[in-house]
Order: structure tokens, then sequence, then C-alpha cells
């Protein structure tokens, strides 16, 4: 999520889903690790619920002026779900009204590529298997997304000063061109 509703940027902030850090969060980090079992209703409500407890406060830091850089958002909750056959569009109901990101920078790379990066597989969804679907979830949404939102894709097999440099560019780029939107909500 990239937004700059004042003519100033004041900080550029990073947050990232889920924030593990918070009662919520820490429901799911225990899903997340394999020490608790859920319903996947009910992890995707409480990913969901994770997004919504920070809501207010990403609103106030976009109209303060505050650049955002979200690592996972709510497109990230309906790709791991939707991948488990659950319908893409009930998938997206409980973020409905959420602010909407600026742009979308999905990090394409094969799944095979990624299994081999340091401590792949000690969460539950690092499954060779199921990351293809959801890639192929992430996909799907891109293209059914109308141009609500921008999604850019970087190959991210490639070394980090390139994958840094097209992030940069993008980010300089949506940064300049939503300088005085408001702020748009999810899906509504």
């Amino acid at each position: 999520m990239i937004h700059k509703y004042l003519e100033t940027v004041t900080s550029v902030e990073s947050i990232r889903f889920p924030n593990r850090e918070s009662p919520i969060g820490k429901m799911i980090n225990d899903y997340l690790a394999s020490t608790a079992d859920m319903d996947d209703h009910t992890i995707h409500l409480l990913f969901s619920a994770n997004r919504w407890e920070a809501s207010k406060e990403i609103e106030s830091k976009l109209n303060s002026g505050s650049t955002l850089i979200c690592d996972r958002y709510a497109y990230s909750g309906v790709a791991y779900t939707s991948a488990k056959g659950y319908d893409v569009e009930w998938c997206k109901r409980p973020d409905s009204g959420l602010p909407q990101p600026d742009a979308v920078i999905f990090l394409d790379m094969p799944v095979e590529n990624a299994s081999k990066r340091g401590n792949y597989g000690e969460e539950r969804y690092e499954k060779i298997d199921f990351q293809k679907k959801i890639r192929e979830k992430y996909l799907e949404l891109k293209s059914d997304d109308n141009g609500k939102v921008t999604w850019y894709t970087i190959n991210a097999d490639n070394t980090i000063d390139n994958v840094h440099n097209e992030i940069k560019n993008i980010t300089d780029k949506v940064i300049e061109d939503v300088k005085t939107s408001k702020i748009k909500k999810l899906w509504i």
C-alpha cells in the first residue's frame, strides 16, 4: 500500500501483515507455526481482523502525509484462502472497506527457487504444491482487478539490487501519481 494524501511526505513507514504482536496476531502466529489448529474460515477471518485492527492507524498515517509500504495485505488473504478452494468473493468480503492500496507490487519467482531460500518450510503454508496454487490465485486476482489497483510484477528471482531498484522506481512513480488523491476503500 502506497498512499500520500498531502503535498509533502512527512515519513515513509513499513507495516506487515500479519502483525504478530497484536492479540489476534499472536493467534495467527501460533496457527502459522503449526502449534494451533483452526478452521479455514476462522483463520481467514482472523487475518482480516488483524488488518482491521490497524485500519484506523493506517488511515491516520496516510492522511498525515506518510507513505506506507505494506508487506502483504488483503490480496494475500484472498490468494491463500481461495487456494484452499474457497470462493474468491467470500474471501474478499471481510476486507471490504479497508483502505485500498494505491499499487500492488507482486514479487514473482518460480516456487521451486523460493523454496531454496533460508527457513523455507517452517510455516504451515510453505509447501511447494500449495505455493503454486497461491501464485495462480495472485495472477487471477491481478487479472480480475479491472484496473481498480495498479499491479506491478517484478521478477524476484533477480539480484537483490535489481529487485530493490525496480521497487524503488515503482514506488517513486506511485507516490508522485497519488500525491493529491484521497484514500479509496477496498472492494466497495
